[in-house]
């Protein structure tokens, strides 16, 4: 049995079937998936769908794309030009694969396997402990009847930085925003979402949120995507970029878990000049 992490698919199904054909994946094996399934790929309800028939085999965090999906579905946002989520949209399994999906959590640890898996990443001022904890608020939201309405608050940069004296939709804004469209940040976890690029693009007074040597999470190790301009590489101990920008026309990776063991296929998509 092993445990497979895999990179942000956005849609890029017949990526990720060549990619678990490498891996020989097997009944005995399970995958993480860093979240962003769908989005901008050809192929997102298939991605979807199969994922979701792999059931406990497979384990899924939440992306911001994906966050996306679900405020479409539930009226609280617009398309986007860049969207290709229509197929999903019109599908007859909708309402199904929707409630799976938001079921789903934003942040998974597992201390078996000494691992924790996280779209974006975790702010420097938060602990393995305190991401699970206030991850799990905005779940508890997300399986609620308030569903609905946080889509409709989701959306913004503000709050820039989290206080435990947030409440309400702007709490949960900050702590959506963290673990799932984070990159650069301060010391003390003020957000930057302008730089989108590789570590080139870093402003000044920010680092990558995986650079600060005394993050609280610096022992832990975690695995996370989102990020395609880093092409994989995470100048941190202990931590694992994975999103190698399939979606890009680069590649899609998978590290195994059980000895670090990185394996990629192409991406069978043009190269795009932008990563985000």
């Amino acid at each position: 049995m092993a445990t497979y992490a895999i990179g942000d698919i956005q849609g890029c199904y017949e990526e990720l079937q060549h990619l678990l054909d490498l891996i020989q994946f097997s009944d005995s094996d399970q995958l993480w998936l860093c979240g962003d399934l769908v989005n901008r790929g050809p192929n997102s309800l298939e991605t979807l769908r199969f994922i979701n028939s792999l059931g406990d085999r497979a384990v899924t965090v939440l992306g911001n794309h994906d966050l996306h999906l679900l405020a479409l579905h539930h009226g609280g946002a617009t398309v986007k030009r860049s969207d290709t989520l229509s197929d999903i949209l019109a599908a007859p399994d909708r309402d199904a694969l929707m409630h799976w999906l938001q079921q789903q959590p934003l942040f998974h640890t597992d201390p078996a396997l000494n691992f924790s898996m996280v779209h974006a990443g975790i702010p420097p001022t938060w602990s393995i402990k305190e991401a699970k904890k206030r991850s799990l608020e905005v779940e508890q939201i997300l399986k609620s009847p308030l569903a609905a309405q946080f889509f409709k608050h989701m959306y913004g940069n503000a709050p820039v930085k989290w206080n435990k004296n947030l409440e309400g939709w702007d709490r949960l804004r900050v702590i959506t925003n963290y673990l799932t469209r984070m990159r650069f940040c301060t010391p003390k976890g003020e957000l930057e979402f302008a730089s989108k690029g590789g570590l080139e693009t870093q402003p000044t007074g920010y680092l990558p949120w995986f650079a600060y040597p005394n993050r609280k999470s610096f022992k832990e190790r975690i695995v996370f995507g989102h990020w395609a301009a880093l092409e994989g590489n995470a100048i941190a101990d202990n931590v694992y970029a994975i999103d190698t920008g399939c979606v890009w026309g680069l590649s899609l990776t998978a590290l195994r878990l059980d000895d670090l063991t990185r394996f990629q296929t192409p991406s069978l998509q043009k190269a795009a000049f932008r990563m985000e």
